[in-house]
C-alpha cells in the first residue's frame, strides 16, 4: 500500500507549529486540514489523554461559537499520537491564516475557567478523563513558546 501524507512527514525534525497537513477538494470546496502540533514528536513527552480530551472540549466548542470561523469549521481533534491535533476548515487556507486564530483559542483555553463544556455523563462518553490544570498549561506553553513567536519554519513541514 501507499503511504499516506502524514506518514511521509519528517517526524524527527518536526518542530511545535501550524502545518497544512494536506487539502482535500469536495466538489469546488476546498477542505484544509491543519496539523496544530503542539509538541517535538518523538523527543517531547506526549500529552496525556486527559489534558488532550480537555484541549479538545474547550478548543471544539470555542471554535464552533467563532464568529467568523465557525460554519467554516469542519473538525477539530486530538492526533493519535498525542502531540497535537487536526482542524478541518471549509476553505483554501494556509498556516498563517489561522495564527490569530490559534492564539484567539490557545489563550481562551489557557484562561478557561469553570465547568468545562460537554463534561457530563449525558454529554461525553470519558467525561472523567479530563485535566482543566494541565491543559491551561499546555495551551499557556504553546502560547508563550510557539504561536507567540512564530516563524516561518513552524509554518511549512521540513522537507
Amino acid at each position: 500500500m501507499k503511504k499516506i501524507a502524514s506518514f511521509t512527514v519528517d517526524h524527527i525534525r518536526l518542530l511545535p507549529g501550524i502545518y497544512i497537513s494536506r487539502k482535500d477538494y469536495l466538489g469546488d470546496q476546498v477542505i484544509t486540514t491543519f496539523d496544530i502540533r503542539m509538541t517535538a514528536p518523538n523527543r517531547e513527552p506526549v500529552m496525556n489523554t486527559a489534558e488532550l480530551h480537555t484541549i479538545e472540549h474547550l478548543a471544539a466548542t470555542f471554535l464552533r461559537n467563532h464568529k467568523e470561523f465557525g460554519p467554516k469549521v469542519i473538525y477539530w481533534g486530538p492526533m493519535g499520537c498525542r502531540t497535537g491535533n487536526y482542524l478541518l476548515l471549509g476553505g483554501d487556507y494556509e498556516s498563517g491564516d489561522i495564527l490569530p486564530l490559534m492564539i484567539e483559542m490557545f489563550e481562551f483555553i489557557r484562561d478557561y475557567e469553570g465547568e468545562i463544556p460537554g463534561a457530563s455523563a449525558r454529554d461525553c462518553g470519558n467525561y472523567l478523563d479530563m485535566n482543566l490544570g494541565m491543559a491551561k498549561y499546555l495551551a499557556g506553553r504553546y502560547l508563550e513558546e510557539v504561536l507567540y513567536h512564530m516563524t516561518p519554519d513552524r509554518l511549512a513541514y521540513p522537507e
